[in-house]
């Protein structure tokens, strides 16, 4: 029993012993991780170190890499980033085109008043260019083109008025003649029509006439506002044609006032071209709706059709309609040949007005209005189909010249701003000399200028006073 104690005493001793010896061996391994951790995670001869009491070791070699997160205009794809950008653009731009088509709407009146004058001065223009090349004063000369273009612009439509006044008895007696025709060959027709069929359709004609008496009554009325808007319109017009056949050139000079210094140039060189267009297109609009008006009136004189000569003037008229006019024209000509004259009568006519439209489309056109006008056939029907939709007949003759000064206004600029980028860019020591700008030539009273930068001062030049060379 005695010894039992001291047994125990040298067990603990052992155990206190080897504790010891752990806690040093611990310290030991401590010591080296810190070594490990400022030379790296291995030593000089490759061999792997370990890492200091208290610090995270480093991943081994064989971890995957986790990647940072990239920016988010990066990740964006480049075509999606191009289509947003051009998206904003163009939705400022169809709010801007919104907000003018709202302006314009709101103000119809006066802007085709002014297209119209601007149409009126383009054919009445050249006209007093040449009057003051005679030496008459530029008052004498305008008053003299625009009384006289006035007179026969009246004189034409009190004869298509007088006209109609004078013959109307007659057309009504043959229209009351065609519809007995009618009536008698659907009677003896294939189609089995009786009589009785025929009166009840005549029968609806007048209860429905009868039944609509107020939306016929609202109609003349709505006609008589658009009479007065049809004569202030037409005052409108003739005043805004005086004062762009007199003061054209300072007109055109203040709107060039108006445009940004580095654009100036630029639009003040296609201002000269735009005006030429438009004068080529209205003389030549003016020459083709002429020959065809007088050989179609002639057909129609020579096959007995009542109202030639106000058929002749619509012809003139509706011909300043590109396609469309044509067509509506000659279908009034073919509808009022057979209701007085007969199917055989009609069937002359529409070879007549046919062949004529033929002779039109493929020589007078392109003998006429050249290449200055030249705009394709889609762009024809769609802008006359636009500009009938949104101002009526009014948005359909003036679409057709509308797209061509545009097309050669954006030529202009195009080629313009090439020229301008080219004459910039630094010319190399073995690049050739370049060739010097032609010289301006002359059109009309004012010369063309030509691309290229110049000063603001001196590209001024009077549109309203250019002339298409002879």
């Amino acid at each position: 029993m005695s010894k039992l104690p001291d047994w125990l005493e040298r067990v603990g001793s052992e155990l206190t012993h080897l504790g010891e010896k752990l806690e040093e061996r611990r310290s030991v391994d401590e010591a080296d991780g810190v070594a490990a951790g400022t030379q790296g995670p291995h030593t000089a001869d490759g061999a792997d170190s370990h890492p200091a009491p208290g610090q995270v070791p480093p991943p081994p070699d064989y971890a995957p890499a986790v990647a940072a997160r990239p920016d988010p205009v990066a990740a964006v794809p480049w075509g999606m980033r191009v289509a947003a950008e051009a998206g904003w653009r163009l939705l400022v731009l169809a709010g801007t085109l919104w907000v003018l088509m709202r302006v314009i709407s709101a103000i119809q009146l006066v802007v085709l008043a002014f297209v119209a004058a601007l149409l009126v001065t383009a054919l009445l223009q050249p006209t007093v260019a040449r009057l003051r090349r005679h030496g008459l004063p530029r008052g004498l000369a305008t008053a003299l083109t625009a009384i006289l273009g006035f007179v026969i612009m009246g004189l034409v439509g009190w004869f298509v008025v007088w006209q109609v006044m004078e013959n109307l008895d007659t057309v009504s007696s043959r229209v009351q003649e065609g519809i007995q025709e009618l009536r008698r060959w659907l009677l003896h027709s294939p189609f089995h029509v009786t009589d009785k069929q025929i009166n009840e359709i005549a029968k609806n004609l007048s209860d429905t006439v009868g039944t609509n008496t107020n939306e016929i009554t609202s109609a003349g009325l709505q006609g008589v506002t658009v009479m007065v808007e049809f004569l202030t319109g037409s005052l409108l017009a003739m005043f805004s044609t005086l004062f762009l056949l007199y003061d054209g050139a300072r007109i055109w000079q203040w709107m060039l006032k108006l445009v940004p210094a580095q654009a100036r140039p630029g639009v003040a060189g296609a201002g000269p071209r735009a005006w030429r267009t438009l004068t080529a297109y209205v003389r030549g609009t003016v020459i083709v709706a002429l020959i065809d008006a007088i050989f179609i009136g002639l057909g129609l004189f020579f096959l007995d059709v009542p109202l030639a000569v106000p058929l002749a003037v619509f012809i003139f008229l509706f011909a300043f309609i590109p396609l469309v006019g044509a067509v509506m024209s000659g279908a009034l000509a073919v509808v009022v040949a057979l209701v007085t004259q007969g199917p055989f009568t009609a069937l002359m006519v529409l070879i007549v007005v046919l062949a004529v439209q033929q002779i039109e489309g493929h020589v007078l056109q392109p003998f006429i209005l050249g290449r200055a006008v030249r705009v394709h056939p889609l762009a024809v029907v769609l802008s006359v189909a636009a500009g009938g939709m949104i101002a009526g007949i009014g948005g359909a003759v003036v679409a057709v010249p509308l797209v061509a000064v545009t097309n050669t206004v954006v030529g202009y600029l195009r080629a313009y701003s090439t020229e301008t980028a080219m004459r910039a860019a630094p010319r190399r020591q073995d690049d050739p000399p370049a060739a010097p700008s032609p010289a301006p030539r002359e059109s009309g009273p004012a010369a063309e200028p030509e691309p290229g930068p110049e000063p603001a001062a001196d590209v001024t030049a009077p549109v309203l006073g250019t002339e298409i060379p002879e």
